[in-house]
């Protein structure tokens, strides 16, 4: 028996879990699936070795790291069209879409996809980083550290320039596999 303060006295009880599925990748992802997250866009220069073309990709792993010094952090798979020029790049954009900007993002997803041509807008930002018109804020960040993460790299990258403010608009969220918006 447990003694606490505000409770009292209560028998513990070990937990029950039923059948419990073993750790792998399908777990993670039916797990992830009911995660909602934020959607952005990470740009990059092209890579002249591979086209010179720029180079993004949709991404619901953007996360604030620190403040001082300003950190964000995103992953990517090592076999993404794009993994080749972010392995390089000194510089990269990062890109927070609003509820309006769906087809943006299923463009960027899109495997294959030529992302930069109409009707995505875009514009050559500091470092050479392709900007994105239109969305909620834009950051542009220097490439401190790509770490190892199984297939994929987790980037860590210090903010250098940008519009936090942008658009104004609500923020479009990743949920069970779709593009949704915040609901009242």
């Amino acid at each position: 028996m447990t003694v606490t303060p505000d409770l009292g006295t209560a028998p513990l009880a070990d937990p029950v879990i039923a059948d419990p599925v073993i750790a792998g990748p399908e777990l993670l992802r039916s797990a992830f699936r009911r995660h909602a997250s934020g959607v952005a866009v990470i740009t990059a220069p092209g890579d002249p070795a591979h086209g010179g073309r720029p180079v993004g990709f949709t991404a619901s792993s953007l996360t604030s790291v620190s403040a001082e010094p300003p950190l964000v952090s995103f992953g990517i798979g090592t076999s993404s069209s794009s993994w080749p020029a972010v392995s390089t790049a000194t510089h990269v954009g990062v890109h927070v879409l609003g509820e309006d900007q769906r087809d943006l993002a299923a463009t960027f997803a899109r495997s294959g996809a030529d992302r930069f041509a109409a009707p995505t807008r875009w514009t050559p930002g500091p470092g050479g980083v392709p900007v994105l018109d239109g969305v909620l804020a834009w950051l542009v960040c220097r490439v401190v550290g790509r770490v190892p993460a199984g297939d994929h790299r987790i980037v860590v990258a210090e903010v250098v320039a940008g519009d936090p403010a942008a658009e104004a608009g609500r923020p479009l969220l990743y949920h069970h596999g779709r593009f949704n918006a915040l609901r009242d």
